[in-house]
């Protein structure tokens, strides 16, 4: 019987030699590639121009670190409970990424890719009403439009005014970020009330726009934030707080008679 095969476009190595990407990773990629530029490739197997770099790596950017989100937080606590697991403090930060924190990249992407209009309009104006069409539906069925607001950036999300402005300076200002920047402009018509951008949901949006698979949009918030959660545990070595952040649950834990289940 013959041996199978397992064919991969990706990396593969000899006794000499290690490829990646049908290229010689000593010699044309270790030095010659960035990081960011990897990953895109990877994930497309197309080497990207430098402007579809730029966007993604000011993506990267701005998922990188938050501050004290939970993901943080969990990260450093798991850290107190087993400081001989890097790992696993990195694994429980990414495992916190999710529909409120993070996860809102992939489903605003998701969101935009499958409203965009088919042909797109050609003007702001012909957005403008795809936009408002798409922000009434939302409001009738009782839903959210993924991207569209944030809990501490009230008055309007820096990152998402930079990443509109490189991407229009890199000719990247595509249908998905197209889109978003409408429904920016029109949701107030419908919700009676003006609320942000946020970023997670613009990267969703420019990414998108990079034609990176859908499938995907979380796991580049995932790879941003794995920088993050790198940066808190190295300050949480320097400088812990994760103790007290226990010791203050602890200290201010009250029993109270347990109340019945009810589905």
């Amino acid at each position: 019987m013959s041996e199978r095969e397992y064919p991969t476009a990706l990396g593969a190595s000899t006794k000499d030699t290690i490829t990646l990407l049908g290229h010689d990773l000593a010699d044309e990629v270790m030095g010659e590639v960035g990081f960011g530029e990897l990953a895109f490739w990877l994930a497309t197997q197309r080497r990207p121009a430098p402007g579809e770099v730029r966007v993604f790596e000011a993506v990267l950017a701005a998922l990188a670190d938050h501050g004290f989100t939970p993901t943080a937080i969990v990260a450093r606590l798991t850290h107190l409970s087993a400081p001989d697991s890097v790992q696993g403090v990195l694994a429980a930060g990414l495992l916190g990424g999710g529909s409120r924190f993070l996860g809102v990249t992939e489903d605003c992407g998701r969101f935009l890719h499958r409203h965009l209009p088919d042909p797109p309009p050609h003007d702001d104006a012909g957005w403008d009403a795809c936009a408002l069409r798409i922000v009434r539906a939302q409001r009738e069925a009782g839903r959210f439009v993924p991207g569209l607001g944030h809990h501490v950036h009230k008055d309007g999300d820096p990152r998402t005014r930079r990443l509109f402005t490189i991407a229009g300076e890199e000719g990247l200002l595509g249908p998905h970020l197209q889109l978003f920047a409408a429904i920016g402009r029109v949701h107030p018509e419908v919700l009676g009330k003006r609320l942000p951008l946020n970023g997670a949901g613009v990267c969703g949006a420019a990414l998108a726009d990079l034609g990176l698979p859908l499938e995907l949009l979380r796991g580049f918030a995932l790879l941003a934030r794995t920088a993050g959660l790198i940066g808190q545990l190295a300050e949480e070595l320097r400088s812990p707080v994760a103790n007290e952040i226990f010791l203050s649950v602890d200290r201010h834990t009250g029993s109270v008679d347990p109340a019945p289940y009810r589905p």
